[in-house]
C-alpha cells in the first residue's frame, strides 16, 4: 500500500505543478515543471520507483523492473491522483487546464512529438535507475527532471508536451466535467506516451548488452 501511496501522492502533485504554473502563464513553467519532478522522483524513488506515469510503469513492466501485480494498482493510483490535481487546480485557480495539440500542427506531428519524448525519457529513466553500471547513482532525480524540461521547452508548443496519460487524462476528466474540454483527444495522451515508453525497452536492453564485459 505504501508504494501505491506514492505513486498517488507523487502524480497528485506533479499535475498540481504543472497546471497552476501553466495556468498562472508562467514563462519558465517548463523549469518549475523539471525542478518538482525532480523532488518528487527523490521522494518515492526508493519506496515505489517513482514512476508517476502509466506510461513510465508500462516500460518498466516490459523491462522487468516492476511486478505484474503492481501494475494495475499503480496505474489506477497515478491517474486518480492526477484527476485530484486537476480538481484543485480548478478549485485555487478557478480555470482548468489541459494539454491540448496546437493549431497548425497535424495528428502525426502531435504523436511524434509525444513519442519521442517519451522515449526519451523512458530511455533515461531505464539507464538511470536500471543499468548495471549506475544502479545507486545520486543523480538519477536531475537526470529524469532534466529530461522532462527539456521535452517541455522543446515540443510544448506541438502537443502540449504531457508524455503522460495521467497527466493527459486527469486533467481532460476534470476539463469535460467542468464543460470546457472534451475526451475526444484523449487518446493521443495514451497511445503516443504508451508507443515511446514500448520503444525506449529494446533499445535500453541494446545497450545493456553492449556494456556487458566480452567472454574469454
Amino acid at each position: 500500500m505504501d508504494r501505491y501511496i506514492t505513486e498517488l501522492v507523487g502524480t497528485f502533485f506533479l499535475v498540481c505543478t504543472i497546471g497552476l504554473s501553466v495556468n498562472a502563464g508562467h514563462a519558465m513553467a517548463p523549469i518549475a515543471i523539471g525542478l518538482a519532478l525532480t523532488a518528487l522522483v527523490y521522494m518515492g524513488g526508493h519506496v515505489s520507483g517513482a514512476h508517476y506515469n502509466p506510461a513510465v510503469t508500462l516500460g518498466f513492466l516490459l523491462a522487468g523492473g516492476v511486478d505484474r501485480r503492481d501494475v494495475a494498482p499503480y496505474v489506477a493510483a497515478q491517474v486518480f491522483g492526477a484527476w485530484v490535481a486537476a480538481t484543485t487546480v480548478q478549485f485555487i485557480s478557478a480555470e482548468s487546464f489541459a494539454p491540448a495539440p496546437s493549431p497548425g500542427y497535424s495528428l502525426a506531428h502531435v504523436l511524434l512529438a509525444e513519442s519521442l519524448f517519451t522515449f526519451l525519457l523512458m530511455l533515461v529513466i531505464l539507464n538511470v535507475a536500471m543499468a548495471r553500471t549506475t544502479r545507486g547513482n545520486a543523480f538519477y532525480g536531475i537526470a529524469i527532471g532534466s529530461t522532462v524540461t527539456a521535452g517541455i521547452f522543446t515540443v510544448g508548443d506541438v502537443s502540449g508536451a504531457a508524455f503522460n496519460p495521467a497527466v493527459g487524462l486527469g486533467p481532460m476528466m476534470v476539463d469535460t466535467m467542468m464543460g470546457d474540454g472534451s475526451l475526444s483527444n484523449a487518446w493521443i495522451y495514451v497511445v503516443g506516451p504508451l508507443a515511446g515508453a514500448a520503444a525506449a525497452v529494446p533499445v535500453f536492453r541494446l545497450q545493456e548488452a553492449a556494456g556487458e564485459p566480452a567472454s574469454e
